[in-house]
């Protein structure tokens, strides 16, 4: 909201229309005295001025155009056409009493004085016409601040309620996912207390707790990474060093028929990271690309120059995140696999965005999906 007007600018064009606007009328004696002066000092050059000076008279002759202009100026057409008028009354009698013997200069100087109304009038109702547009802008300006407030407090209220929308989503889905590896510890408890002397089922139930057990810790490890990801530890990360360990650790675990493939431009722009994490995070979407063809397919991962970064692509040919989960697959806890724990993407999202970049997916023309991750330049080309 702009600043209300000081006590030294209430003597100002627009704070005067604008009190006057709100029924509060101050009268700006000080402009009234500028005014009262300047047209008295002016007629004072033409009273004491020899009658002769011509070029001097002619002078303060246009002097009178001052305090006209300024008063139309301050207070409008009134004030101009008031200044005018003022003028006019203490020029006359100059004319009258020095210039009655030279009737053709008598007459252009009474001329002069019709130009004082004409100039004191016409700048006056353009000055108002201009306060009036400055108040409407004010007025304008005042709304929007208003409402510019009011929308940084609804604003506010939408972040909090969408927090705690968060947060309950997210302690939702912890609690769904830990609730079913409890349900079979206490399962497999409860057959461990009846196995007795039965050392097949007292393995077997053993093995399902140790599972269950596991599977809790993976997913306490995955919610620890996305509530509290450490800080990457900056240096230049050799991108076709981690792109060839992603491909080695996932080819020994990929089912039979999934190919890698590995595509770089030539000179790459370098690259400023936490190689680990960058690692994690290919390697968590590479992951997730062999896992989408059960039967087999191809799996790129692409490295190429952009117009002002770098992008990694991985691209799969499986059967495609449908276009209703596509908004949601970074969400906290969604999955669309049974043993998932919803948690690998966000922490993807999470790492990429303290990398200063972001990650899209999207569906391919064909079939599969492609993620691209892309980071804005930080150094020079790679050699």
């Amino acid at each position: 909201m702009p600043p209300s007007p000081s006590r030294a600018d209430a003597s100002s064009p627009d704070q005067a229309a604008l009190d006057a606007e709100s029924g509060k009328t101050k009268v700006n004696w000080k402009a009234i005295a500028l005014v009262a002066a300047g047209i008295a000092l002016t007629s004072a050059g033409h009273y004491f001025t020899p009658s002769g000076l011509l070029m001097w008279h002619g002078v303060f002759q246009r002097l009178y155009y001052l305090p006209v202009v300024f008063a139309a100026i301050t207070f409008g057409w009134v004030g101009g056409l008031a200044a005018a008028a003022a003028a006019g009354v203490a020029y006359t009698p100059h004319i009258m009493i020095t210039w009655s013997g030279m009737h053709h200069y008598a007459m252009e100087q009474y001329a002069e004085i019709f130009m004082f109304f004409a100039v004191g009038v016409l700048t006056g109702i353009l000055a108002d016409r201009e306060r009036k547009r400055r108040i409407e802008l004010q007025h304008t300006a005042q709304r929007l601040s208003a409402v510019y407030r009011e929308l940084q407090s609804s604003f506010e209220q939408v972040k909090r309620a969408d927090r705690l929308s968060a947060i309950g989503q997210l302690a939702a889905g912890l609690a769904h996912e830990i609730r079913n590896p409890l349900a079979s510890i206490d399962g497999a408890a409860e057959l461990l207390d009846a196995a007795g002397d039965q050392p097949e089922l007292r393995k077997e139930t053993v093995t399902i707790i140790r599972k269950e057990c596991a599977r809790l810790n993976r997913l306490l490890t995955s919610l620890l990474d996305f509530a509290r990801p450490r800080r990457p530890e900056w240096r230049d990360v050799e991108l076709a060093k981690v792109l060839d360990t992603v491909i080695d650790l996932v080819g020994h675990s990929a089912g039979k028929g999934i190919r890698f493939h590995k595509q770089e431009d030539e000179r790459l722009p370098g690259l400023l990271g936490d190689q680990e994490q960058l690692t994690q995070v290919i390697l968590n979407l590479t992951l997730n690309a062999a896992q989408a063809m059960p039967e087999g397919g191809d799996v790129w991962l692409i490295a190429r120059r952009e117009a002002n970064g770098l992008a990694i692509q991985i691209r799969d040919e499986g059967a495609g995140i449908p276009e209703e989960h596509m908004d949601k697959i970074f969400d906290p806890f969604f999955t669309t696999k049974e043993t998932g724990t919803g948690l690998g993407l966000s922490v993807v999202h999470q790492i990429v965005t303290q990398h200063g970049g972001n990650v899209n997916v999207s569906r391919n023309e064909d079939r599969g999906t492609t993620f691209t991750l892309f980071f804005p330049q930080t150094r020079g080309s790679a050699a």
